[in-house]
């Protein structure tokens, strides 16, 4: 018999992250710490808390941003310009592994609350500043929203049709932000576990998502002509595209080689005869007479419902996909039948949530916490840091917390 393990427990249980966030970048990367165990304390403002709460209702009444980025962690509400507010959150701080924040540049440090000032009192403390463009540069003071980002980062240009660049439908440089400040906070306890050292960890949005930019980055730079834009088209692989069905919907499929052209002509279009001919046997060729095979292809699928047309590509090894929207992806068969969906407490009673997409097999399950109501912890922070029923009274009172 094999013996019964047990469990093992969650990566960060044990670790206490505070943040002074808002927005995307800061609570997205938070969130994937409590989602590992991690506790973390949320310092919002006392007039109405993270703007994120504010985006949408559309989330049974709560935004669906701060939904998506703050289930899992602790809410106090402070007003950091007043003395005792801020004392509260360097209490909070003494006791902490990780500080987090991405407030507006300079704003950090004319709280004491940045990273090197923390780091430099406290060699132990992992402190995160993340920033638009860095903490120098002739770009550090400008405003730095996600659609701003991914402009000066070149994203928009690469993203769209030959005549219109468009940003992405997610905010691009917010998350790339966010998961490099969440890898960044890892490596950093790693450290930290060998060394007795934190230290502090900076993030720019513009750095994040310029590293993203990978590949048409490299194509300019040593090829010579920046990628074009092509939709859902591919500038060299043809046929690539999303191709309109009988029923309505949409089958993307790519062609990655010429065996791949054979099967689709043989099987797919039932046009054999296509697969040795001069004008389309060879992607070069395909790729220069675009328009036709576009064409050909698109008739085929014209005449098939979606079902039967993903059927008949998968039967012939092509590459293909749904062209799904939102909605369809929250009902997507695969997420179903890996049972990815749970439910997560908020003030307005349960809601939907994905699991983090990082599986630990044989440990315990992420901790997908409640999204936390604007000072719900309040009370049972400020005790914690040893404040006494009349003090915190007194705050209260004051409009120094909520």
């Amino acid at each position: 018999m094999i013996p019964r393990m047990e469990p093992l427990p969650l990566p960060l249980e044990g670790i206490t992250v505070v943040a002074v966030e808002q927005a995307v970048a800061a609570p997205f990367a938070t969130r994937q710490l409590a989602d590992l165990g991690a506790r973390v304390v949320k310092v919002e403002r006392i007039d109405g808390g993270d703007f994120a709460r504010g985006y949408d209702t559309a989330a049974g009444g709560l935004a669906s941003h701060f939904v998506w980025c703050n289930r899992g962690k602790e809410s106090i509400a402070l007003d950091l310009k007043d003395p005792r507010g801020l004392d509260v959150v360097r209490r909070l701080v003494a006791d902490a592994d990780v500080f987090v924040q991405n407030l507006a540049q300079g704003a950090a440090a004319r709280l004491g609350l940045d990273a090197a000032t923390l780091c430099a009192a406290d060699p132990r403390l992992i402190a995160v500043d993340i920033s638009g463009y860095g903490a120098f540069g002739p770009y550090a003071g400008k405003r730095a929203y996600d659609m701003l980002v991914q402009c000066e980062a070149g994203l928009v240009s690469v993203t769209g049709t030959a005549g219109q660049p468009v940003k992405a439908g997610i905010p691009a440089a917010d998350i790339a932000a966010a998961m490099y400040a969440f890898s960044g906070v890892l490596a950093a306890l790693v450290r930290r576990g060998t060394t007795g050292r934190g230290g502090p960890v900076e993030v720019s949005m513009l750095e994040a998502l310029a590293e993203w930019m990978g590949h048409p980055l490299h194509h300019a730079m040593h090829g010579g002509t920046p990628p074009a834009r092509t939709g859902l088209a591919h500038a060299v692989i043809a046929p690539y595209d999303a191709y309109p069905t009988a029923d309505g919907g949409r089958v993307l499929l790519s062609v990655q080689n010429d065996r791949e052209w054979r099967r689709l002509a043989e099987q797919v279009l039932l046009r054999p005869e296509l697969a040795h001919d001069p004008a389309y046997a060879t992607n070069a060729a395909r790729v220069e007479h675009r328009e036709h095979t576009d064409e050909l292809v698109g008739k085929a699928l014209a005449a098939l419902v979606t079902d039967e047309a993903v059927a008949r590509l998968e039967a012939a090894g092509i590459a293909c996909a749904r062209l799904r929207d939102v909605r369809e992806v929250a009902e997507h068969p695969q997420l179903a039948a890996r049972d990815r969906w749970r439910e997560v407490g908020s003030p307005v009673g349960p809601l939907r949530a994905l699991l983090p997409p990082i599986t630990l097999p044989g440990g315990d399950s992420a901790r997908m916490g409640p999204v936390p109501a604007l000072g719900e912890h309040t009370g049972a922070l400020l005790r914690a840091v040893g404040m006494t029923d009349d003090e915190i009274a007194a705050l209260r009172r004051d409009g120094v917390a909520a």
